[in-house]
């Protein structure tokens, strides 16, 4: 049994209109892996910042937290990165990071993403 000449082709053609939907969405997936891998690098560089200003003295405190809150972040991300210590007997660490656009370390939305983080200050001897 033959099929209708007419027919031919038409899976070609229904895959030609739908490759602009299927990149859609593959570009959109991976946007929000990259905003899902922000959050998660901000939780942890503010985990790192808070443990470091934990064991500094008060006065080092912020500079201790801010090395030691960039220190795992690549360029991409370091960037436009904030990192603030603050606090007494309680310590807290904000890091705030842009998400980037589609490559980390060309262009970066308008979004910033938060991690915060607060350890109890190591005692003294």
């Amino acid at each position: 049994m033959h099929r209708p000449v007419r027919d031919r082709g038409q899976v070609s053609i229904e895959l030609l209109g739908m490759t602009p939907l299927i990149l859609l969405t593959l570009v959109l997936m991976w946007q929000c892996v990259l905003v899902g891998y922000t959050y998660t690098l901000a939780g942890n560089a503010a985990d790192e910042a808070v443990r470091a200003g934990t064991a500094a003295a008060p006065g080092e405190r912020q500079a201790a937290c801010q090395e030691a809150g960039l220190r795992n972040l690549s360029e991409a991300w370091r960037g436009d990165a904030t990192v603030t210590c603050g606090g007494s007997g309680y310590v807290t660490a904000d890091v705030s990071l842009k998400v980037p656009v589609l490559f980390p370390g060309t262009i970066a939305f308008p979004v910033t993403v938060h991690g915060h983080a607060g350890a109890v200050e190591e005692a003294k001897h």
